[in-house]
């Protein structure tokens, strides 16, 4: 399988994953927190992916995101203009990259609903995290799509 096609192949599962419904039993809440921290995972792993997708030309031997994102990552156009965007809490990477570290922190991401209120997350906006990471992702699906056409130019 081509980078390119994994890269479409885990978008999509994080996309399939996010519309399992989590169901009305005790367990309902859990297999919501279960589902959003695997489609974030999957999303993680998409994000390598797009890094050895659009560095192929480069013939980097790694592709892990914290050290082609991080400031001493190769001078590649591509990643040079993903840093950029990571930069910026509020850009979709940003939040991604944010996510990520959470993800691999021993509190995890996911949080659960507070009781008192069903329409409110205990921690953080008002948005559940499945709701935001379908947002990223449709951001992040422009994105790579530019990403692509200069990639494709070397």
């Amino acid at each position: 399988m081509s980078p390119r096609a994994r890269t479409n192949q885990l978008l999509y599962q994080a996309e399939l994953i996010l519309d399992i419904a989590p169901g009305k039993d005790e367990h309902a809440e859990a297999r919501r927190m279960a589902s959003e921290e695997a489609a974030l995972a999957l999303t993680e792993l998409a994000l390598e992916s797009l890094l050895r997708e659009v560095t192929e030309h480069a013939r980097l031997e790694r592709h892990d995101w914290r050290e082609l994102l991080g400031p001493e990552g190769a001078g590649v156009a591509e990643l040079h203009r993903l840093r950029e965007l990571a930069s910026h809490p509020e850009s979709w990477l940003g939040w991604l990259l944010q996510r990520f570290e959470a993800l691999h922190d021993s509190a995890g991401v996911a949080r659960r609903r507070n009781p008192s209120q069903p329409g409110l997350i205990a921690v953080g906006s008002g948005a559940a995290l499945g709701d935001e990471l379908r947002a990223c992702l449709r951001e992040a699906k422009q994105e790579i799509a530019s990403l692509r056409e200069t990639s494709e130019e070397w």
